[in-house]
């Protein structure tokens, strides 16, 4: 019961402190805002020396209640626009050099708790994986020394959450921390953690997603919080030797607003090369979609502490890296996902999961370099500027040429994975040589490939091209199913050994047999003394110029740890003569070169051409990453083509709309003034001159200035091509597409129920629509859990039985489940042709068409019915979403009259929504008419009166919006127009 109890007080503590919203502190040096001592301080003795370790429980199925779940201060339609500039533009040598795989895996951790919050650190003998409520003690092979245990092995007052774990290099110790009453480090007074026994500390100041890094001079902790300190410092000598007297310093950070979630982070030290002390800087990012950010940045303060006289120990104020003259530069980007929502990313079965935005990412890396000092972070970025979203990771090395010099961006680079893939929940080291290992998630973009979140690993050697991560994505584990809500990894956490300073430890989360927290051990250093290889082919690459004398170049590369000279190198054309040349330069260690062969090639057919490539040199330790192989094409002079309409698409309220084409250059030739055309509905040509230019392998986009009526409902048939004289394809010219002027609402309910197990047993569901309109279409969504979908029956009932239709009935054989399946008169594959869990659209047994010409008014009844005894499961949600046939305008459009908008003028909006009776945090989310989530935050009922918010739309486009408050179980809606 006492846990319980001081689980329920850790949410009270949090959610009272987010109910506030900080002050700015003056942009000026400041001394520490309070100074206090440990609540408690206790001794624990070993795991070891204890027969009734405490095994934790992690079955129950638990989100976590964290400051992940509520909010960043995006302000919609402010910020940067348009793809990442950096990962757009990639280097060649991208990918291109071949990893070294893996040195061990294992898993580290199970639970069911969402996130599992994976972190671990690794020392001399042992690896201490945590996962977000236990802890697990490994050797270096990757053995389990202890069970998986509950946190009250060694902290003796319960806790709710948020383990994190350190290793002290220099003093060979283990640091772990506990959210619980305050915060709870527990540091070991020895270096082995199973053997050696542990000073446990309890100071209450901290609240919320508390970061631990190891600085010379104390242990210096971030964390969540709107409160008046983001930073707390811990007396790190003291607390090593358990001395009850060691304070705790609090800082606030200079010039800093915080209006929700958000993760500084302390540089932490990778190694045992600690600095002086003082000067431990702290980090964080600026995205110009906040609020008071003008222009996106790096933000860094430094904290000074003086035990001696703490008093006098400080905080700098801000220096703005990327805005400061001589910091450097840095490139815009675009952190917020879906206007602050922390449901970002779709996995297979269409679940969205956070990308953890607004955060630097776990940890902040520092090195001591005799030339200079390094730190690394990362932290999530949409790359993709269009309506779509990709995760990136943007990455920084910031350097410092001397102690208490200035730090400045020595590099940055954003991180797109290959393969479609989202990249993101990332952390990065250096080993000793100054090579960098990012480890990291992906997942498919296109939810229908089904690539399920798994854990990779990418690096670059230090003398690699700046900003490029050049190690090919290595697989650690591929993950093989979905979480089951939004919650995910909160962080992740890659380590370097200690032993050899080069071995990387990295530890994620991913669902591989359920959710698993799983760790990969590798390394980017050589440990071969002759090792080169091709990498990539330079010239030719895809073009018109291709000859009958082609000269071929290729990139060299030494993955050894000696020169390299006077060694062979050979190509070869579609299994044609081997050309066989001498390399005669000197090829350093860990470089890369050019190479020409003065041997040509004929390649002046228009055609594709195979392409194998190879270093031969004597001794080499590791063949198998001598040789690339590609195909490059000779294409036509002038070939270009519509690819893609981008505007408009489907959606409500359709009226006199721009048309927006993707045209791409196929060809060679730069292109310039050309004809473009569209077809609306049958109608007459509308042709226009795009002035370019056009470049080869160029994709633009192009508006164009006759706009087009879809105002009348219904499908739109469009089509749009290209008119180049001369064109060689003609068959890639055009792109047709239908545009649907819809006018649509959607019900949920969200309520569990029980099915069957009895034959005969009715489940019913019921949603209710208050507004009165004509039906033109239905769709509906089904989820539920049930073994041997055959027993099922499903229909559909309109309001006082006006109409019934079956979904399906007995169809499945003995798959089971029902994820997001979509019954839909339009879809593909009839629902009799499907199999469980029938995730996707599919066309339901009877058409939903006799629901047409119905009102919209009442309850629509799901009835579900299981006809078989003894499998029974759970119907968990459905949605049904009903279209009218009539346009939609602001006088048309029937408003909950719960909901107000006030316009305050100059676009800001005073949003209310009155109620005595309603105290739950709710969700405010703002769409435009495409249904886009363009800003998201939750509100509370603060006076017991009702909700408020008021809201900046002076930074979107003017048109037609729609404000939804809400929560997962009903929401009102309320549409605004911005002139």
């Amino acid at each position: 019961m006492r846990s319980k109890l001081l689980w329920f007080v850790c949410i009270c503590l949090f959610l009272s402190a987010n109910s506030l919203f900080a002050q700015q502190v003056e942009n000026k040096p400041q001394k520490a805002k309070s100074i206090g001592l440990p609540s408690s301080v206790e001794y624990i003795s070993s795991l070891s020396s204890r027969s009734n370790l405490i095994i934790a429980d992690l079955s129950e199925e638990k989100e976590m209640a964290d400051g992940r779940s509520w909010t960043v201060p995006a302000i919609a339609g402010k910020g940067s626009t348009g793809d990442d500039i950096l990962s757009k533009n990639p280097h060649p040598l991208k990918n291109a050099l071949q990893s070294r795989g893996l040195n061990d895996d294992f898993e580290a951790g199970a639970s069911n708790s969402s996130p599992t919050d994976p972190a671990g650190a690794v020392g001399p003998n042992h690896y201490f994986a945590v996962i977000n409520t236990a802890f697990r003690i490994f050797d270096k092979s990757g053995t389990a020394l202890t069970a998986q245990l509950d946190p009250t092995n060694i902290f003796p007052a319960s806790g709710c959450c948020d383990l994190t774990i350190s290793y002290d290099s220099r003093a060979d110790r283990w640091v772990i921390t506990m959210l619980g009453s305050g915060a709870q480090l527990a540091v070991s007074d020895g270096p082995d953690p199973v053997n050696d026994g542990w000073y446990v500390y309890t100071y209450p100041q901290v609240q919320d997603y508390q970061k631990l890094s190891v600085w010379s001079d104390g242990y210096y902790m971030t964390e969540n919080t709107v409160g008046s300190t983001q930073v707390h410092v811990f007396e790190r000598e003291k607390m090593l030797i358990g001395d009850p007297g060691a304070q705790i310093v609090s800082f606030a950070l200079p010039g800093l607003i915080t209006s929700g979630f958000f993760s500084p982070q302390a540089f932490n030290i990778t190694d045992n090369n600690y600095p002086d002390v003082g000067a431990a800087p702290i980090v964080y990012l600026a995205d110009d979609a906040w609020g008071g950010v003008i222009q996106d940045h790096i933000k860094l303060w430094t904290i000074d502490m003086d035990w001696d006289n703490v008093g006098n120990s400080t905080v700098s104020a801000q220096s703005q890296i990327g805005v400061d003259a001589g910091t450097g530069t840095v490139t815009p980007f675009t952190s917020v996902f879906d206007g602050g929502s922390f449901s970002n990313l779709q996995q297979p079965n269409f679940q969205l999961i956070d990308a953890l935005q607004a955060t630097i990412m776990n940890q902040a890396q520092f090195r001591w370099f005799p030339t200079h000092r390094s730190a690394l972070f990362n932290f999530v970025v949409d790359t993709d500027g269009t309506v779509g979203k990709i995760a990136g990771i943007r990455w920084y090395e910031l350097r410092q040429d001397g102690d208490g010099l200035p730090w400045y961006v020595f590099q940055e680079g954003t991180y797109n994975a290959p393969g479609n893939k989202h990249a993101w929940n990332a952390s990065l080291a250096m080993d000793s040589e100054g090579n960098i290992a990012l480890g990291y998630t992906g997942m498919g973009v296109n939810p229908t490939d089904g690539i399920f979140a798994g854990t990779y690993y990418t690096g670059r050697f230090a003398g690699d091209p700046p900003g490029t991560m050049t190690v090919a994505e290595t697989t650690i584990r591929a993950g093989n199913g979905n979480f089951p809500n939004n919650r995910y990894g909160d962080y992740s956490k890659i380590d370097v050994d200690p032993v050899n300073d080069k071995e990387f430890w990295f530890n994620n989360e991913i669902m591989f047999n359920g959710r698993k927290n799983w760790v990969g051990v590798f390394q980017i250093a050589s440990d071969k003394t002759n090792d080169v290889g091709v990498v990539a082919l330079e010239s030719p690459l895809d073009n018109n110029t291709m000859s009958a004398t082609q000269v071929i170049t290729v990139t060299l590369y030494n993955y050894g740890s000696s020169p390299a000279s006077n060694f062979d190198v050979a190509y070869q054309i579609d299994g044609g003569t081997v050309v066989t040349e001498t390399y005669t330069g000197t090829l350093a260690a860990n470089s890369s070169d050019s190479f020409s062969f003065s041997t040509t090639a004929d390649m002046s057919a228009i055609q594709k051409y195979f392409v194998f490539a190879e270093t031969k040199l004597s001794g080499d330790q590791d063949t198998g990453n001598d040789f690339t192989i590609c195909y490059v094409r000779n294409i036509a002079a002038d070939d270009i083509g519509v690819t893609d309409i981008t505007s408009p698409v489907s959606a409500e309220g359709l009226g006199t709309e721009s048309i927006t084409v993707a045209i791409r250059n196929f060809g060679g030739n730069a292109q310039s003034n050309f004809d473009v055309s569209y077809i609306l509905d049958a109608g007459s040509p509308v042709v226009e001159t795009v002035p370019g230019p056009l470049n080869p392998g160029a994709t633009i986009s192009y508006t164009f200035t006759a706009a087009g009526d879809f105002s009348s409902l219904g499908d739109h048939s469009l089509s749009a091509k290209t008119e180049l004289p001369g064109d060689s394809d003609t068959s890639n010219d055009e792109f047709v597409t239908t545009v649907s002027n819809l006018s649509c609402t959607s019900v949920s309910n969200n309520t569990s129920q029980p099915i069957g197990p009895d034959a005969g047993s009715v489940t019913t569901s019921v949603v209710t629509f208050t507004e009165d309109f004509v039906v033109d279409d239905v769709n509906v969504t089904v989820n539920l859990v049930h073994t041997w979908n055959a027993d099922l029956e499903i229909r559909l009932i309109a309001p006082g039985g006006a109409a019934a239709v079956w979904l399906c009935r007995d169809v499945g054989g003995s798959s089971d489940n029902m994820v997001n399946t979509v019954f839909d008169d339009e879809a593909g594959t009839p629902i009799a042709s499907g199999n469980g869990p029938f995730t996707g659209s599919f066309i339901p047994e009877e058409s939903l068409m006799a629901f047409d010409g119905l009102s919209s008014l009442g309850d629509w009844t799901l009835e579900i019915t299981d006809d078989a005894n003894f499998d029974g499961g759970t119907f968990n949600s459905f949605t049904l979403q009903l279209c009218e046939n009539v346009n939609l305008s602001l006088d048309d459009q029937p408003l909950d009259a719960e909901v107000i908008v006030i316009h305050e003028g100059n676009d800001q909006y005073l949003i209310k929504l009155p109620t005595n009776t309603l105290n739950d945090r709710l969700q405010l989310s703002v769409l435009n008419v495409l249904g886009q989530q363009i800003y998201w935050r939750t509100v509370d009922n603060e006076n017991g009166t009702g909700y408020e918010h008021r809201l900046d739309m002076s930074y979107v486009s003017s048109g037609m919006y729609f404000v939804k408050i809400g929560n997962a179980n009903a929401s009102v809606i309320k549409r605004i127009i911005v002139e």
